[in-house]
């Protein structure tokens, strides 16, 4: 009874298969899965695979489901192999042929369609009939698969089984095994295709997971047949691969593949969350352009559209150049005013204060701070408030995160340099100005230091300033700003041997210590006595007195490290074509300025100087910043720096330009004063070109025979260690020399 009740119900389901092949289109898009071109049939994977290709045991077949996962089908394409190229995957399945459907039956291998069917196994029966009916639209569905003759041939059942069971290396085995014994028995085409295409989806999935993303491209290449909405986790694996592999363009085709191509709405929001990932802001709005409304009035991805809008925003942060669309701002700022999250009015507050927005960050940052205190929300506060000039308050916040990180600690100091140097002077109470100066004192922080100095010549407390301007001078000697104080405030205290000291110290360096006339600045009113260094103050150190160690001169003249050579970039590069003499001053500005280039390749710096000066009398702006900005190059490739430096300021520079030819200008200035033995100066060129630029080994090297020279032998082993530990010879080399100095007993 049960037995002809099944087969009823398999006969009521295979009826309705046989109607809807009326119309092949209609039926392929119900069952989702597109036709292969009539030159080389390929072969389908059946269903969804989430994982391995792997089917339990299960009841038979229920009718109603069956109908309903017809009924409810979503087309599902191919992704085929449109390039030769490993990388070429992504391209447009082709649309399926239509035929008409003959009355005459041709010969199938119904087996697979027999065993799904005795598995119940649902999904790929339903997959087997339109896989059949798409390779021969003659065929039509028994009307009971259970009922197709089996043949007798157990050993293929079995391999059906193994299969199923995703038992891939023993289903080789045994065909393996079975054409030894049997000759003549071919494997039927349809298990081998099946075979192969299970193969190749484990091995990807093992390389997608161990990351070995450049396989996954290739197996992805080579077996298009894995690339269909039917196995969705298949297609993400192959967009991560591209992503991991750097090419993003072919990440985003595979994205933009499956949102043109799948239709499943969970499947496609998953598609942009695993996407905004790993893929920037402009290739998301592409992706993004692909939403559908979701039929209730809404759109499809409204659910993450939240998240998306934080990201982008975030995006923001990290590229202040970033055009972030208006609607994600605000679509933030909503959020922060609903949802009240501190991280939403960080996000902005950040965004802000990257395009100097100071207003809006200002507010958003105290919007942060007023929900949840944080070090992030002080440092983004403290910092507008520091750009507009309210020191105090940016002192007062920070103090609390001032040890939380560099950048905190950076902040905070900043804060305390700026609130120093206030004009007029503020009026500060004991425990902010002991505050402060403790953590200047624990930090060594030079420009707080000297901002204490001058803090105290505006209190009338002399004493108190010198000792301000010289602790300030033993942590960074070249400060000329503290040796200048320091010399005027030796003048008010009459200390005439002090000041011929530093004048003597500061001899070329600085013309106003030279001629120095000034001896005090008008005594303000006594107020509270300031910290002085060197001696206690809550939560300080002590620091011991130390006079200024003179600029002598080194017993042994050390040898200069090989330097590298300055580069700057100029641009696009011009054809030669200048090898004979010609007066420039005789040529169109333009004419001059592409000869003058032209010389620079040749490495005749004068002649291109002279081009570029006549370069600069064109009446067209960008030719006259071209002609400044190679005229300063010519200049310091022949070794005159002050010639550089005067040429570019004769015409505007963009700031990258003018950063450039200062960091070189002031390269190049070091190392003639080095040459002179000038090595305060070098050193103060370095500190300069340091604000710039990070230091080259090189000139770390330089720096280090500097400090040799001067005495500063701590100094001097600090900065030849750190050169050495990259491999430098140089820094080695100064390390012996170092040696040689400090302990000539023991040296070879």
């Amino acid at each position: 009874m049960k037995s002809s009740l099944v087969a009823i119900t398999v006969a009521v389901v295979v009826a309705g298969f046989v109607a809807a092949l009326k119309d092949r289109a209609a039926i392929q898009e119900k069952l989702g899965f597109a036709t292969p071109s009539s030159a080389a049939p390929q072969l389908m994977l059946m269903g969804r695979i989430n994982g391995p290709d792997t089917f339990a045991e299960k009841p038979r077949i229920d009718v109603q489901a069956v109908v309903n996962r017809i009924q409810a089908a979503a087309p599902v394409s191919v992704l085929p192999d449109a390039e030769q190229e490993s990388d070429a995957i992504v391209a447009q399945a082709a649309p399926p042929p239509v035929a008409t459907q003959p009355a005459q039956q041709p010969k199938v291998d119904e087996s697979a369609l027999r065993y799904f069917a005795s598995r119940g196994d649902k999904a790929r029966l339903q997959a087997e009939i339109s896989r059949l009916q798409q390779l021969y639209p003659n065929w039509v569905p028994p009307a009971d698969p259970l009922a197709i003759p089996q043949g007798g041939d157990k050993k293929l059942e079995s391999m059906w089984q193994l299969y199923s069971e995703g038992r891939y290396a023993e289903l080789r085995k045994a065909i393996a095994d079975r054409q030894t014994t049997e000759t003549t028995w071919q494997p039927p085409a349809d298990l081998l295709d099946r075979l192969e295409v299970a193969e190749a989806r484990a091995r990807l999935v093992n390389a997608s997971d161990l990351k070995q993303y450049a396989t996954v491209v290739e197996i992805g290449a080579g077996m298009p047949s894995l690339l269909t909405c039917s196995d969705i986790d298949i297609l993400w694996r192959v967009a991560e691969a591209f992503a991991g592999t750097d090419r993003a363009q072919r990440a985003k085709d595979a994205y933009l593949y499956i949102l043109k191509t799948c239709t499943n709405p969970q499947e496609r929001l998953a598609t942009i969350q695993k996407a905004s990932g790993l893929l920037p802001y402009g290739p998301m709005q592409d992706l993004l352009a692909l939403e559908k409304p979701d039929g209730n009035g809404g759109r499809e991805f409204d659910s993450i559209r939240n998240d998306l809008a934080r990201s982008f925003v975030a995006a923001g942060n990290s590229d202040p150049n970033l055009a972030v669309a208006p609607s994600y701002i605000s679509q933030v700022e909503r959020l922060a005013e609903t949802q009240g999250l501190a991280s939403d009015d960080l996000l902005l507050g950040w965004y802000h204060l990257r395009r100097e927005n100071y207003a809006a960050a200002e507010k958003w940052f105290r919007a942060a701070r007023a929900k949840q205190d944080s070090a992030s929300a002080s440092q983004g506060l403290a910092l507008v408030l520091i750009e507009g000039a309210k020191n105090q308050e940016a002192e007062d916040i920070m103090f609390k995160w001032r040890a939380d990180s560099e950048d905190a600690t950076a902040t905070y100091l900043a804060a305390t340099a700026n609130l120093m140097a206030m004009q007029p002077p503020p009026n500060l109470s004991e425990e902010v100005l002991g505050r402060m100066a403790a953590e200047v004192i624990a930090q060594k922080y030079v420009p707080t230091a000297q901002q204490f100095g001058w803090y105290a010549r505006s209190l009338n407390q002399p004493q108190t300033a010198a000792r301000w301007f010289e602790t300030a001078l033993r942590w960074k000697p070249d400060d000329e700003p503290s040796a200048y104080g320091l010399a005027i405030t030796r003048a008010q205290l009459n200390d005439r041997p002090g000041v011929a000291e530093i004048q003597r110290l500061w001899a070329g360096r600085s013309e106003r210590i030279a001629q120095l006339g000034e001896t005090t600045t008008p005594a303000q009113p006594t107020r509270l006595p300031l910290p002085v260094p060197g001696q206690e103050t809550p939560g300080s150190t002590a620091i011991p007195q130390q006079t200024l160690a003179p600029e002598s001169n080194a017993a042994v003249e050390y040898r200069r490290p090989t330097m590298d050579t300055v580069t700057v970039r100029r641009g696009a590069r011009q054809p030669r074509g200048c090898s004979t003499t010609v007066n420039a001053r005789l040529l169109e500005p333009d004419s001059a300025l592409t000869r003058g280039w032209c010389l620079m390749d040749l490495n005749r710096p004068m002649e291109a100087a002279a081009a570029f000066e006549a370069a600069l009398n064109s009446p067209t702006r960008k030719t006259r910043e071209d002609a400044a900005y190679g005229q300063s190059l010519a200049y310091l490739r022949a070794g005159l720096s002050n010639n550089a430096a005067v040429a570019a300021t004769r015409a505007p520079q963009s700031r990258q330009r003018a950063a450039e030819l200062q960091v070189a200008i002031l390269s190049d200035r070091a190392l003639s004063a080095f040459g002179a033995k000038r090595y305060r100066e070098t050193l103060i060129y370095l500190d300069q070109r340091a604000h710039l630029q990070q230091e080259r080994i090189d000139l770390m090297v330089l720096r280090g025979y500097c400090y040799l020279n001067l005495k500063m032998y701590g100094d001097a082993e600090r900065i030849f260690n750190a050169a050495a530990a990259t491999g430098s010879k140089d820094a080695n080399r100064g390390l012996a020399d170092l040696k040689a100095a400090t302990h000539p007993d023991t040296t070879d």
